[in-house]
């Protein structure tokens, strides 16, 4: 069961308030002193209407008057300057924070949430939710300012404050439902900018789809599907806001009324002055409050939702590592009764198998037939549902962090390239990456040639570096290349190769190339000759290891690498030999 120290709505906010700790501290100090300010100009301000009208002197009283404005005046820019500080740090935590455990949660959080949708939580709901802080120092502060109108109007008189108190609980009502409707519609306003920002993010990455089927128009449509839904959430919303403020409008008025109805008895029966009047008047319009309460309770309500929102991302738990070693070894990899689960459906069922150190292995099996996902488990982007998958005997859930992705290197089948150039994109996972293993890592992937073409070579930036599939599959091989360690995993990588180039690659690897265990994702048949032994994967299980000239005379097994259907007469008769 989640306590409420574990509720990451309630801790992610407490670690963000932790953060600028100091700043909200002198913006509470700053709110709160501009707050006394203003409850004393008032009673000023009275005190000094009452001399004048006597004839006495009343320069001091003005002075002070004069003072209490300056001083409002100097508090109200410092609490502007704190409030977008703390915001502004605030965010720039938050975003950080986030950023950080989204790339430790990996796959499953993109899984769960879609791209689109977590940078529309990274970027606009963090930048809502950085202004919880600021809000609620300043709430505290405007919460203030209504008490203390109340007490200065009981000092004055206690039938004043009587007088506002018997229609008070009428605001307070009012003011309680319009947080919390707008904290209603505020969630169901940004879960529809979600929405759209996961659809456009699928455009954008499908661009060169949607351009080719021509169905610029269609995708357009569905990406603003949500609009409507999304307007009638923002008509909502401000609908919520315009009756609760004009509903408060319509009550704080009438309990100013009240006061200085009272107080214009008093004054006839002189127990007030008009300078008493006057101030009265005054902590009136402060005990309602109404504008800078209702604009502060819609702050917070959007402050909150959006950090319900962040925290359903943090709440995706991220791997946990252990504290154990990686002792030396060869490399030798081991699935034990391996089981895996996508979307409530077994993908790996039970899976046993061996790679010894230094040898090539390769998987083959048919489209979902669980390669990719054993790839995944193989050097824990993902962890099993049952089972352990150990490296030089060590299970890779109880390895240290830094021993784990220092041992195991992947390569895609559509890499991501990062950095500044294509040195950087090599060199990614390198704490000193030196130009000379970047050479040589990029000459085994066989990607020196087309680089050195380039026109800065390897200090050509990324975005200035056009290239094909194919080009891109080599710089993520010779990024896997330079990374080293024992256990290299290739994700289907050649799949954008040509023949040529792949076979140069493979032999390269076998050759010597890389001395890590080497896990390969084939689906070419040319690929698996040429490994030290094939895995065959079938219905989330391993059918068969061995080598592929052994394995060709199986009709099913050549039927998965070349797709062509086997005679079933044919079959029989091989599984009867």
């Amino acid at each position: 069961m989640t306590t409420a120290a574990d509720d990451p709505c309630r801790a992610l906010p407490r670690s963000a308030t932790r953060h600028s700790a100091a700043r909200i501290a002198a913006l509470c100090l700053v709110s709160t002193a501009a707050t006394g300010a203003g409850l004393l100009l008032p009673a000023a301000l009275g005190r000094a209407l009452d001399l004048l009208l006597a004839g006495a002197p009343a320069t001091g009283w003005v002075l002070c008057c004069a003072a209490l404005v300056l001083t409002l005046a100097l508090l109200d820019a410092c609490q502007s300057v704190l409030i977008g500080t703390v915001d502004a740090r605030t965010t720039a935590w938050l975003r950080g924070r986030l950023t950080g455990h989204v790339l430790a949660v990996g796959p499953r959080a993109t899984d769960r949430f879609g791209a689109g949708d977590l940078v529309a939580r990274l970027v606009g709901n963090a930048a809502q939710a950085g202004t919880a802080p600021a809000a609620r120092a300043v709430l505290l502060a405007a919460l203030t300012g209504p008490v203390g109108g109340i007490v200065a109007l009981a000092l004055i008189d206690p039938w004043l404050a009587a007088a506002f108190l018997a229609g008070a609980p009428v605001l307070a009502v009012l003011l309680r439902t319009f947080a919390r409707d707008t904290s209603r519609c505020v969630t169901r306003y940004q879960r529809e900018q979600g929405r759209i920002a996961a659809a456009l993010a699928e455009a954008v990455d499908g661009h060169r789809t949607i351009a080719a089927a021509g169905t610029a128009d269609r995708e357009t449509a569905r990406i603003l599907r949500p609009l409507p839904e999304l307007s009638r959430a923002g008509h909502r919303m401000w609908q919520v806001q315009g009756r609760a403020a004009a509903q408060a409008v319509t009550v704080a008025p009438l309990l100013q009324l009240g006061v200085v109805a009272v107080a214009g008895v008093l004054l006839a029966r002189h127990r007030l002055s008009v300078g008493e009047v006057l101030a009265a008047s005054r902590y009136a319009v402060l005990a309602t409050g109404v504008g800078m309460l209702v604009a502060q309770l819609a702050g917070v309500a959007r402050a909150r939702a959006a950090v319900g929102r962040l925290g359903e991302v943090v709440a995706e738990p991220a791997s946990a590592h252990g504290r154990r070693r990686l002792p030396p070894g060869p490399g030798r990899l081991e699935l034990r009764g391996v089981i895996a689960r996508r979307g409530g459906t077994i993908v790996l069922d039970g899976v046993d198998l061996v790679v010894p150190g230094g040898t090539t292995l390769a998987v083959v099996g048919r489209s979902g037939a669980g390669k990719s996902v054993l790839a995944a488990l193989a050097g824990r982007l993902a962890d099993p549902d049952g089972g352990e998958v150990l490296l030089d005997g060590v299970p890779l859930s109880e390895l240290t962090r830094d021993d784990l992705r220092g041992a195991v290197a992947y390569a895609f089948e559509r890499p991501v390239l990062l950095g500044r150039t294509v040195e950087d994109a090599i060199g990614l996972s390198l704490t000193a990456p030196s130009p000379a293993r970047i050479r040589q890592a990029a000459r085994t992937a066989h990607a020196d040639d087309f680089v050195s073409r380039l026109p800065h070579g390897y200090a050509t930036a990324l975005a200035d570096a056009p290239r094909s599939g194919g080009e891109s599959q080599r710089l993520g091989l010779a990024r896997a290349f330079a990374h080293g360690g024992r256990l290299l995993i290739l994700d289907d990588a050649l799949s954008s190769l040509d023949t040529v180039t792949e076979a140069r690659i493979t032999e390269a690897l076998a050759d010597g190339g890389s001395p890590a265990t080497r896990l390969l994702i084939a689906h070419r048949a040319a690929t698996a000759a040429r490994a030290d032994a094939v895995a065959w994967l079938d219905g989330g299980r391993v059918r068969a290891v061995g080598r592929h000239e052994e394995l060709w005379g199986i009709a099913a097994y050549r039927e998965t690498l070349t797709g062509t259907p086997v005679d079933a007469s044919a079959a029989a008769d091989e599984a009867h030999r």
